[in-house]
């Protein structure tokens, strides 16, 4: 019959502490790079949507290729228009 001493449960030290904080972070990390994933995603597939034919992005495209000068004049006053809200 052997005698075991139990042995009380050490508070962890610094190294492990940092590899737990490491682990979490990487982990956190993990899961952000997910959800900007599917983010982007999303967002690419609406582009993709808004760009078929008879679409607004479609249309946009079509008049800027026509009038490059006239449309970057609008863009210009819808940013003026935008800015002096605020």
């Amino acid at each position: 019959m052997s005698t075991e001493i139990p042995q009380s449960n050490p508070r962890p030290g610094v190294a492990e502490r940092a590899i737990d904080a490491a682990t979490d972070v990487s982990r956190t990390i993990g899961e952000i790079a997910g959800g900007l994933h599917a983010a982007i995603d999303r967002l690419t597939a609406a582009i993709d949507e808004a760009r078929k034919p008879g679409r607004p992005l479609s249309t946009i495209a079509a008049m800027t290729r026509e009038a490059p000068l006239a449309s970057l004049f609008v863009a210009f006053l819808f940013g003026v228009a935008v800015a002096r809200r605020r």
